[in-house]
């Protein structure tokens, strides 16, 4: 049966996440409901990188499966089923063994914030009006890329195995008028990047010191970080996909 890879981006703001939930409107329930209008039947998507509720994504993947033809017109039709908050970019049909979440060598994120009142940026970057020491969250940022083990960032009653991730980028920049914290790694915990923004910007703002937040990290425990950074503040920004695999 032939596979594809759908390439997509949203607005996060009106989705309980990406993955189908029961009683929750998801990206992945809004694209699945718009491919069974268009298609004429029904299929379950595999999603490469799992945001959650209100993050948004600049570039996500799908994978799915389906003997039927793809309509001709697919990427329009799609975007004009879809609800504003999400596009479809590109379809591609890959082997059958392609898999969007394995295949993926890396995830990017940035994390937006914004020191002066606009309301233009509210639902998409986090309102910081408070001075930050530029050079401690460089350091503060520098010293995860030396860590494996992210426990301490990580939410509470997550199903996953292990708590290990390599971070290959850990760095804060100026883009559009913002402070962004830039970050790449292999895989995330749930609520892992709003939990190294957070507790970094209490580095930042000389609440905790470099040895406390080596010791927050040390200690994996999740009640000693900070998760307050909001949802709205965060883009996936690339995903990493091996060279697609196709027939």
């Amino acid at each position: 049966m032939p596979r594809y890879f759908l390439e997509v981006a949203y607005k996060g703001t009106p989705y309980s996440g990406l993955q189908s939930q029961e009683n929750a409107w998801t990206v992945q329930a809004a694209i699945e409901k718009a491919f069974a209008t268009l298609q004429r039947v029904q299929v379950n998507m595999t999603g490469s990188s799992r945001t959650d509720a209100g993050v948004h994504a600049l570039q996500n993947f799908f994978h799915f499966d389906t003997d039927e033809l793809i309509h001709s017109q697919f990427i329009y039709k799609m975007n004009a089923i879809l609800p504003p908050s999400i596009i479809v970019k590109s379809l591609q049909e890959v082997n059958a063994d392609a898999h969007c979440r394995f295949d993926a060598s890396y995830r990017h994120y940035q994390y937006y914030l914004y020191f002066t009142k606009d309301p233009f940026m509210e639902d998409r970057a986090w309102f910081y009006p408070y001075p930050l020491n530029r050079d401690l969250l460089n350091q503060a940022a520098a010293i995860l890329l030396a860590v494996s083990d992210f426990t301490s960032f990580s939410k509470r009653n997550t199903q996953v195995k292990t708590f290990t991730c390599q971070l290959t980028e850990s760095k804060w920049i100026e883009e559009q008028g913002c402070l962004v914290y830039s970050v790449k790694g292999n895989r995330f915990l749930r609520g892992m990047v709003r939990a190294l923004v957070s507790t970094m910007t209490l580095v930042g703002s000389e609440k905790v010191s470099i040895d406390q937040f080596k010791e927050i990290i040390a200690a994996k425990d999740c009640t000693r970080a900070s998760f307050v950074a909001p949802a709205h503040g965060l883009f996936l920004v690339k995903v990493g996909l091996l060279p697609f695999k196709t027939q």
